[in-house]
This record gives C-alpha cells, structure tokens and sequence, in this order.
C-alpha cells in the first residue's frame, strides 16, 4: 500500500477515446462515497486497481483531484468540517495518473460539482537558473535498472533545525515543495523541462518537525543558518526572485454536501 497526496487534475475531467472511437469521461468502474462521523486527514492509500479515501474532509478529496493546495480553493466552509469515506475501482487498462480525473468525475457525478479556475496575481518568487547554471544532473533511468544505483524517492522532512529536499524530480515538483516553505507561491521560470536528480539541505527559520528524543543529526546537515535561499544557489545553482505570480484558484459556483446514493 502506498500512501499519497495527489496534486494533479485540471477542469473539466479529462476524456478518454473507447473502444467504439467515442469521447467518454474517465470514470471509476465503481465507487461508494459514504458520510462519516469522525476525520481522519491524511488517511488515504492508492492500491494497484483501487483507491481508499478515508474519512478526508471533502476540501482534502478537491485537493486530491485539482492541482491546487488548500488556500486556493474557495467555495462553502462545510468543505473543511463534512469528512467522507471513498472507495473505488480503478478500470483495468487505467494508469494511476488517471486518477484525478476520475476523482473528478465522481465530484461531478455525486456532488454535482461545477467549478472553474481563476488565475489572480499575488506576490511570491520566481525560481530561475543562476548565472553559474545549474549545478544538478538530469536523471538517467538506465542506472536504475536491476536494483544498480536505485533512486530514492522524494522525501521532504525537518528535524533538528533542517530541512531536506532528495529526490529525482521535475522543476514543477521542486516548485511544488518550495511553495509549501512558508514565503509565498514558487512558479517555475527555469525552462529546464526533464527530471532531475535533486538533493537539497538548508536551515529552516523554524524547525519542521520535531527531533526524536535522544536522536543526533545526521551527518550531511547543513552548516548553521545557511537559509532555502543561499542552499538553492550554492548547492543547486538556482535563485529565487521575488516577483508577482499567477496563483490558479478553484473557484466552487456549485456543490451538494449530501452525495448521491452509491
């Protein structure tokens, strides 16, 4: 079981071509969206073939099928208070990239969700390629082959007053986890398009999570104080700019808080 937190999808659910040539929606072969009690944020899993949502605020499941984070969606409070649990089939022959807009279809479907995207100015960087360039190699799948050089995945974790960013990754993904450091919206201006193998330490304002107990850091912390901005020039070659950027909100015009029965 994998857990995940998915932030893809686009407005309208995506179509797919049929066997008869027809223009179909993707849809899940069978879903069951269920009311329930208690929350549990967080606790969700992708399973070869299916999908367990549960107990997530329905703002959460938007998160999942939307590509946007939980201050750029605008619609009823009861979407951060009303949780529900989802389960649903994958069709055999779909791909987990698919899921979203499926998630998508299904809010549709038993939510009679309408909702539109709406791109508004608000101050944040820019991540660009330093004048050194960039000091970080695309990534090289061959390497990965029979369990040789095998690439870790991403991981984003903060304990004794650190930060680490490791991964293969593309620049929307590194973008995507520098917006969540707390200075604002990232936007990628690099025009670097591959995947990249990425491995970035600085020294957070404020620790991001806590030490375990009698735990020591690990030996590749960074230096004292050595800030997101100074990690990202010195280890990556990349720079931050501040400027206005475009901060695509999902703007809710309709919503049902009472799903259709399964």
């Amino acid at each position: 079981m994998k857990t995940f937190l998915l932030f893809l999808g686009a407005v309208p659910a995506a179509w797919v071509v049929n066997a008869q040539n027809a223009l179909v929606p993707v849809k899940f072969e069978v879903a069951s969206v269920k009311r329930t009690e208690r929350c549990f944020t967080g606790n969700s899993s992708l399973d070869p073939g299916s999908v367990t949502l549960k107990g997530l605020p329905l703002k959460a499941v938007l998160m999942e099928a939307y590509k946007v984070k939980m201050e750029q969606i605008e619609g009823p409070s009861w979407l951060d208070t009303d949780c529900f649990e989802i389960s649903a089939k994958i069709p055999q022959g779909a791909s987990s990239d698919q899921v979203p807009a499926m998630l998508q279809s299904l809010l549709a479907e038993r939510f009679k969700l309408v909702a539109r995207k709406e791109d508004r100015p608000r101050s944040g960087y820019a991540l660009v390629v330093d004048k050194g360039g960039p000091k970080f190699k695309e990534d090289d799948p061959k390497t990965e082959f029979m369990g040789k050089n095998p690439k870790p995945g991403l991981t984003l974790y903060g304990a004794f007053g650190h930060g680490r960013l490791k991964g293969v990754m593309t620049m929307a993904k590194l973008v995507s986890n520098l917006s969540t450091q707390g200075y604002g919206p990232v936007e990628d201006a690099t025009g670097l398009t591959g995947k990249y193998d990425i491995d970035l330490t600085w020294t957070p304002d404020k620790p991001l999570a806590p030490a375990p107990v009698d735990a020591t850091p690990p030996a590749d912390a960074p230096a004292p104080e050595t800030s997101l901005f100074t990690a990202l020039r010195e280890s990556l070659g990349l720079k931050l700019e501040r400027r206005t950027v475009q901060v695509r909100f999902l703007v809710i015009d309709r919503i049902e808080k009472v799903p259709t029965a399964n």
